[in-house]
């Protein structure tokens, strides 16, 4: 079967849970082929994690392949990619969703240059260096095969310039995330290769439970013009949106989904 005929193949990091999981299921159901990473593969739990989004995606006719590997250890990146690429023969779409946030709330007087690290590694170094590898084999698919477009979508956050003091290295890491891919965009876009950023605003996730009370509260008093939580699926929906076709001159756009977070009020 020529490669142009094959179902489109995406790759998402961090595709066990939240926004990950909302991106595969929402993908799948759109006529894609998921490649999920994640940290820990845990084949005796099929109720959450990586296998029960397998289960979700494999309910709407798509293939899941499960892909262990840690975004910020650079070392696994060429085995993931090799993996995917053996058992699919291509990646049409890479989605830089894996993500963490600080272990520790702490004001930015007091940020640890443990937590700046860690949370630098895998929310912009692992993604920028993760990138640069599947560019390449995306470079030489589109040789191979002239007719396919892959794509790459950042999946970074408001925080990416609305400031958090009590999350000051989250906020950076967003930052250079979202200049990772404007920097991409540019570079690939003689390649046929178009770059897009995704802003999720205030999602419910694992993540965001610890402050689920205090967002409540700012919701009800208004922060979010349209009045509610977003949800992974509104990010998926999103991701599928650019991916469609319909924004095939739009090389580096940056979609906000954060409910109207970036209008500017009085």
């Amino acid at each position: 079967m020529n490669v142009n005929d094959k179902r489109p193949v995406a790759f998402i990091t961090g595709a066990s849970r939240g926004i990950g999981r909302g991106i595969a299921v929402e993908l799948a159901r759109h006529g894609y082929d998921i490649a999920g990473s994640s940290r820990v593969l845990d084949s005796q739990n099929s109720e959450s994690g990586i296998l029960e989004v397998k289960q979700r995606v494999e309910e709407s006719g798509a293939a899941f392949l499960a892909v262990q590997g840690d975004v910020s250890t650079l070392d696994d990146h060429d085995r993931m990619i090799k993996t995917i690429v053996d058992h699919f023969g291509r990646i049409d779409l890479l989605v830089n969703n894996a993500g963490v946030a600080p272990g520790q709330r702490l004001d930015v007087l007091e940020t640890t240059p443990e937590s700046f690290d860690r949370v630098m590694s895998i929310n912009s170094r692992g993604p920028f260096f993760l990138t640069q590898r599947v560019a390449r084999q995306m470079l030489a698919q589109v040789q191979s095969a002239p007719g396919i477009k892959p794509k790459i979508i950042f999946i970074t956050s408001v925080s990416a310039y609305m400031s958090s003091t009590s999350r000051a290295e989250y906020c950076l890491s967003k930052a250079a995330l979202s200049m990772a891919a404007a920097i991409f965009a540019d570079r690939l876009s003689e390649c046929g290769i178009n770059v897009y950023e995704v802003r999720p605003g205030i999602i419910k996730t694992e993540m965001t439970a610890t402050v689920q009370e205090k967002y409540d509260r700012l919701i009800e008093e208004g922060l979010i013009p349209q009045g509610r939580w977003g949800l992974p699926e509104d990010v998926g929906k999103a991701v599928v949106a650019l991916v469609s076709g319909g924004f095939e001159y739009s090389t580096g756009a940056v979609i906000e989904v954060s409910g109207g977070m970036n209008i500017r009020r009085l």
